[in-house]
């Protein structure tokens, strides 16, 4: 009876750690797509942010994935107050869209066709076309068709095609 208990016990700490992960995973990019948008509006939170479209490049994989890891680190930790099955799979969560939306954003920049999770790559589009009101994400295009600021267009032109073949690692990793 014990081994059964403790079976069951484990296996309910990694179904909520799975969990835990599934909802760090999904309000990261909900807080990176608000975060976005508030960046476009807001003249001193979005300094830095004007500099980065009118350079129109990434920072490295790196160095964007440090960037959202410095700016969310106390809200990866707050979750280990409840457990430990909670914290770990919140942290994860967080820490792997954080990876994710660094390496999106850098492949949009430098690759967008190899953007493959998207109908269209919303944040190359976004820069492609100066949409200051339109396509805020970075990793994923969900929230913009929640919000209702998808707006899509042809992109795919001569200058995409003409690029040479290069595969998903080719880009700028610092």
């Amino acid at each position: 009876m014990i081994g059964v208990i403790d079976k069951e016990k484990i296996e309910s700490m990694w179904s909520l750690a799975i969990v835990c992960f599934v909802i760090a995973f999904v309000l990261a990019s909900l807080v990176e797509y608000w975060m976005h948008r508030l960046m476009h509006v807001s003249p001193k939170i979005g300094e830095r942010h004007r500099d980065h479209h009118r350079r129109n490049e990434g920072q490295g994989v790196v160095w964007e994935f440090l960037d959202y890891v410095k700016g969310s680190v106390i809200l990866m930790a707050l979750p280990f107050l409840f457990s430990w099955q909670v914290g770990i799979g919140w942290a994860l969560g967080a820490l792997f869209f954080a990876g994710f939306s660094a390496y999106a954003h850098q492949l949009q920049h430098e690759n967008p066709t190899k953007c493959f999770w998207m109908k269209m790559p919303v944040h190359y589009v976004h820069h492609k076309y100066g949409m200051w009101n339109h396509n805020f994400g970075l990793a994923v295009d969900w929230w913009d068709h929640v919000f209702g600021t998808y707006k899509p267009v042809e992109w795919l032109t001569e200058e995409e095609l003409s690029q040479p073949p290069r595969n998903y690692l080719q880009l700028r990793w610092w």
